[in-house]
Parts: structure tokens; C-alpha cells; sequence
């Protein structure tokens, strides 16, 4: 599962959003509040006082201090400011409840700092339960116990937690929404994470200063393909190539179309991610190529295969270099099926490329290539129809004139079962005669004109 937030990230956030306590109260009216050694101290006259006591703010200024050094070459001495937060805490049923929160802040910043994230979520907890807290001290409360919940991949809890945000809130918050929407697409909840994610992208939207960032399109984008709505797929991706144009974005657009049974749009987006030169792996040069010699454009797909090799991105194997000859020679360019045909044969183990070889000379009437290398397509051996390249061997030898030759090879394609062997042995004599007759003809013009 995709986690848009992680602890430790989350920790240096939520200790930079989460302002010590002590600076929220530095400039904040302090009463001057008895805390005798020698006598007991009487309990404050309101609970919910939003002041600090004189004796209080001193030690949340020391504690501050020591974990937040003003000097920038200190480093924190958190051992000691523990100390005093805990001597502090021994108090904590005496402390008024503006007191008791600034207190337990401190203890959220103390363990965020020192990565016990456990206890901040506990004392994250208790804050919560002040009776008089401040409402924006319970909203900050809820925000960083929703991002500490997801960084421990508590998202149910995390859930609980943005809800409890919004129930309190007057206003909506695009962080809760996006929180949201990383829960519930954790628990594979999609149909509940997509519209908080859209409510996230139209607040984050509608504020001119800020930018919408690409993996929120991205997550979007994956929700619906996990859905297999692939039509608002689609339409996302479509904005994801328009406002990042990415080659990432081009093949998933590409994809999507092909799940739509888009051939022509999937090939079309095909070929724009090749003319932008975003094509870099072998799967990608091959998968278009294909592709356009399907859609009966084989020279167009040739070329790409070229391509391919002349950037490195597609090996000259065998089979490779079988597709180029292939596509070249449904698009009746059978010189340029030559060059590759020939490499082919050379690297093959077995005589199929020497087969195909062969066919590419036979069109270009080269006969007797064509016949040398039906014999080393045979020789080689590992055919998947012997048989074939048998009769064929045999067309190639009677284009030569070399009837004996060509009728031993039907009468070997006939022995290995190829049907039509028998009728070509009829077209083998046939042919001889005629070959027989011109030639007779041919010698008696010579003999009449020599007398």
C-alpha cells in the first residue's frame, strides 16, 4: 500500500506546526500565584484560567530553553528538560487547565523529538481530555494524532481522528481531506477515499498560491484504476499529460486506452510518446511496433524497431531481428528485409532464420540465394515444418531450371506429410516439359538458321 506520510517525516512536521507551548505563552499574561515550600499551596480559583502562574512559566521558559536552544550551535539537552517536565507533571492536578495543556504540549514535543511516538500519541490523547482546552489546542491536538496515526499505519485510528477534527471545526481543512483519503485508500476503502481526495485537490486548487502536487493526480489516478473505472482514469491521466507531460503519464494513458479496447487511441499515444523521444525500454519499442504492423502499418512499425536499435533499447537477438524482417516484408520491402534476415541467420541456433532467408531472396527473384539458403535452413535443422521449407526449396530450384533437384525435394516435403507436396510434383513435370519444349524449339531455330 501506498503511504503518502512516514513517522519521522511526520515527527519533524508536527514538532515545526505543533509550536512549543512556551512560545505560544511567552508573551501571555501570567498570574502571580503563591507556591510557598512552607505552607500548602490553595487550589487556583478557576481551572480554566488561560494564564500561567509566575512559577509555572518560568519553568515551561527553562524547559523551552533546554529543548530549543536559542543559540544555534547548542544542541537540545532533552534528558534535562525531561527532568523538569516531570517535576513539573508531579503538580499536574494543581495546574489550571491552560497550564495542563502547555505542560502536556511540551511532553508531545519532548517525545516526537526523541522519536517516541507511542508516548506522543498517548499525551496527544490526554490533551483531549482537559475539560476546558482550547478549541484550537484540540483541533492542533486531532490534526497531529490524524498524521501520527497514518505514519504508524493506525489508519482506522487516523480516520477516527480527521473526523473528530471536522466534527469540532467550523471550517474545512485541505490536510484533514487529504488525510482522509490516505486512510481509507490504505484500507483499500477507494469509493470513501476518492471524494475527500477531490474535496483536498479542489480546496488546494482554489488557492492561487498553491500548486497541486503530481503524486495527488497519481494517487487519484490509481484509485480509479484499482476500481477499474478506467474512464475517469482516463480523463485524469489525460490531465496528468497535459500539466506534467511525463513518459510515465504517456504510458499510463496508453495502458488505460488499451483497457478501454481503444486500439486506435492506444496506439495513437503510442506513437506521440515516441515522437516525443520518451520511449526507453524494450517493451515499449516492441509493444508499438507491433502494434502498427497489426494496424497495417508495418513500415511505420519497422521503423520503430529500428529505432530501438539504434538507441540501445531493444537487443539485435534473433527473435528481434525475426520482427523487423517480418514487418518489412508485410510491407513488401523485401531490400531492407535483407540486411536483418542475414544477422538473423547468422546468430540463429536453428534454421529457421535461414528459412526466413530464404523467402526474402525469393522475392527478390534471387533464386539461387534463395535455394542455398532453404538447404541451410534443413541442414541446421530445428524447423517447426520441415516439410514446408522442403516444397519450398523445391519452388526456388524449379525457378532454376533444375527440375531433378526440385522434384527429390516435393518427394521428401511429401514423405514429412505436406499436402500439397503431390500437386506440385504435377506442376515439377509440367514445367519440365514445357522447359523441354522450349528448349527443343530453341535448338531447332539455332539448327534452321545455322543451315
Amino acid at each position: 500500500m501506498l503511504s503518502l506520510f512516514k513517522t519521522k517525516k511526520l515527527t519533524r512536521e508536527i514538532v515545526s506546526v505543533l509550536t512549543m507551548a512556551g512560545v505560544l505563552v511567552a508573551g501571555a499574561a501570567y498570574s502571580v500565584d503563591s507556591f510557598a515550600a512552607d505552607e500548602p499551596r490553595a487550589p487556583p480559583p478557576t481551572r480554566s484560567s488561560d494564564v500561567l502562574t509566575e512559577r509555572v512559566f518560568k519553568q515551561i521558559s527553562e524547559i523551552q530553553e533546554l529543548m530549543s536552544p536559542e543559540d544555534e550551535n547548542d544542541q537540545p539537552d532533552y534528558a534535562r528538560a525531561k527532568v523538569q517536565l516531570d517535576e513539573l507533571n508531579e503538580r499536574y492536578d494543581r495546574l489550571n487547565d491552560f497550564e495542563k495543556s502547555t505542560l502536556l504540549n511540551f511532553y508531545t514535543n519532548y517525545y516526537l523529538s526523541t522519536d517516541q511516538i507511542d508516548l506522543a500519541l498517548q499525551t496527544f490523547e490526554r490533551i483531549l481530555t482537559i475539560e476546558e482546552l482550547r478549541e484550537e489546542s484540540r483541533l492542533r491536538a486531532l490534526m497531529a494524532l490524524g498524521q501520527l496515526y497514518m505514519g504508524e499505519d493506525r489508519f482506522t485510528d487516523a480516520i477516527d481522528a480527521f473526523n473528530r477534527w471536522r466534527e469540532l471545526s467550523i471550517e474545512e481543512n485541505e490536510n484533514v481531506y487529504l488525510g482522509l483519503a490516505n486512510s481509507h485508500y490504505n484500507l483499500a476503502q477507494y469509493n470513501e477515499a476518492i471524494p475527500y481526495l477531490i474535496s483536498h485537490m479542489d480546496m488546494v486548487q482554489a488557492d492561487p498560491s498553491k500548486t497541486l502536487a503530481k503524486n495527488i493526480y497519481g494517487l487519484l489516478n490509481l484509485m480509479y484504476i484499482e476500481l477499474e473505472d478506467y474512464v475517469n482514469a482516463e480523463r485524469v491521466t489525460k490531465q496528468m499529460v497535459t500539466l506534467f507531460d511525463e513518459p510515465s503519464d504517456w504510458r499510463n494513458l496508453s495502458a488505460i486506452y488499451g483497457y478501454l479496447d481503444n486500439d486506435k487511441k492506444r496506439i495513437e499515444t503510442l506513437s506521440i510518446s515516441f515522437a516525443k523521444g520518451y520511449m526507453e525500454n524494450e517493451s515499449e519499442f516492441l509493444n508499438l511496433a507491433q502494434s502498427l504492423a497489426g494496424a497495417d502499418a508495418p513500415y511505420q512499425g519497422a521503423k520503430v524497431l529500428e529505432a530501438g536499435f539504434q538507441k540501445g533499447a531493444v537487443e539485435e537477438n534473433e527473435d528481434n531481428l525475426a520482427r523487423l524482417v517480418q514487418m518489412y516484408m508485410l510491407a513488401a520491402e523485401y531490400e531492407k528485409a535483407v540486411e536483418p534476415a542475414i544477422k538473423a541467420a547468422e546468430m540463429a541456433e536453428t534454421g529457421e532464420a535461414y528459412d526466413q532467408l530464404g523467402y526474402v531472396y525469393y522475392m527478390l527473384h534471387d533464386y539461387r540465394a534463395s535455394a542455398d539458403a532453404a538447404i541451410k535452413a534443413l541442414e541446421r535443422g530445428g524447423l517447426d515444418n520441415p516439410g514446408d521449407t522442403q516444397l519450398f526449396l523445391a519452388r526456388a530450384l524449379v525457378e532454376l531450371d533444375d527440375f531433378d533437384a526440385a522434384e527429390a525435394a516435393a518427394r521428401k516435403a511429401q514423405d514429412l506429410g505436406e499436402n500439397s507436396a503431390r500437386s506440385f510434383l504435377t506442376y515439377i513435370e509440367r514445367s519440365k516439359q514445357r522447359f523441354d519444349v522450349l528448349k527443343q524449339r530453341k535448338e531447332d531455330a539455332i539448327e534452321f538458321y545455322r543451315s
